[in-house]
């Protein structure tokens, strides 16, 4: 028997808060994704326990994508018995996420920037959900086959109908982002905030592109909140790797995180980025969090959990945000590119 769920009344006292850009939306300094973990391939009682807990602990964004899973659309449907059960009472307390992009079903008409697509997506993703809108709708990735003007329409669509409240862009380049922004003006969208991946063994959205900036730069210039993702780069910047490759973990299955990327090199700098977060007492993990929050253009990062250990543990880095000059640049020195930006032929690179 499930135990009835009451919402911690502490749940605000020590969550930081960011505003989204320059829109009027604050977000926890970290929030829950659901993109591992959150299939029919884990037990449901411990999915509860980890989105209910996170809401105790002040995370008030849930950040889901239509091919969550496994299957695609798992984590969505996980997610909604929530919000039509336990977290009813809760809903405008929350900001919901998810997105559309990437495949999701067969045919011409299951991925990609198409009007028809990503609007077909958001109407099965309420579906799942269980709502009548989201929070924030996504383009999940740029797509060089459809028109920008067409993606961004439909993303108005979603707004103007009231499915979404709120619109934003995930992996686009520095200059697709000034593209973006510049159509999305032409048709009156506001976009208020991008996802990109970002850690520091993928720092891409610090170097300049074909266009001489950087996508943090762009960011900052145009108002757009960031949303970071894969800030622990998959769970290589833990403890979890240190010395092998554990039988359960995600390098072992047939996960985002390939065995490839754990070379002798990636895996040096790992464990001097460990050392670095002992003599803070932290865990890397707490220390990979706050280091990413460090730079204020960062609006939140989201992490995974598999359990309500591992999230307590992740969420201990919001006890020591704060960096010596001297702590940093020990951590240029090993926080250099691991080649683990597995999504930047797909979208961040066209």
């Amino acid at each position: 028997m499930t135990t009835p769920y009451h919402a911690a009344p502490s749940r605000y006292d020590s969550m930081p808060w960011r505003r989204c850009g320059r829109s009027g939306l604050d977000l926890p300094a970290i929030s829950l994704g659901l993109w591992q973990n959150f299939g029919t391939d884990r037990s449901l009682q411990t999915q509860r326990d980890i989105v209910l807990h996170a809401f105790d602990r002040g995370i008030t964004q849930f950040d889901l994508a239509n091919n969550y899973g496994p299957p695609p659309g798992a984590a969505e449907t996980v997610f909604g018995r929530l919000l039509t059960g336990e977290l009813r009472a809760h809903r405008d307390e929350l900001v919901v996420a998810t997105k559309a992009g990437y495949r999701m079903w067969p045919g011409p008409y299951g991925e990609g920037g198409s009007r028809k697509y990503l609007l077909a997506s958001l109407d099965a993703s309420l579906r799942r959900l269980g709502v009548d809108y989201v929070d924030i709708f996504y383009s999940h990735r740029f797509d060089p086959t459809t028109p920008l003007h067409e993606t961004l329409g439909a993303l108005k669509s979603a707004i103007d109908s009231g499915k979404a409240l709120y619109a934003g862009i995930s992996s686009y380049s520095a200059a697709r982002t000034r593209e973006a922004m510049a159509v999305a003006s032409r048709i009156g969208l506001d976009l208020v905030v991008h996802q990109p991946s970002y850690s520091m063994i993928n720092r891409w959205v610090e170097e300049p592109d074909g266009s001489g900036e950087s996508l943090l730069d762009v960011l900052d210039d145009v108002g757009l909140g960031a949303a970071v993702f894969s800030p622990l780069a998959q769970g290589m910047l833990t403890r979890k790797y240190l010395h092998g490759i554990p039988e359960r973990s995600r390098a072992a299955g047939e996960g985002p995180l390939r065995t490839s990327f754990l070379t002798e090199e990636n895996l040096a700098r790992i464990r001097a980025l460990n050392a670095i977060a002992e003599r803070r007492n932290q865990t890397l993990a707490q220390m990979a969090i706050a280091w990413v929050l460090r730079d204020p253009r960062i609006t939140t990062a989201l992490i995974g959990a598999s359990s309500v250990d591992q999230l307590d543990d992740t969420l201990g880095a919001l006890d020591h945000l704060d960096f010596t000059r001297e702590e940093l640049a020990a951590i240029d020195e090993h926080a250099h590119d691991g080649g683990v930006n597995i999504w930047a032929n797909r979208s961040s690179r066209l």
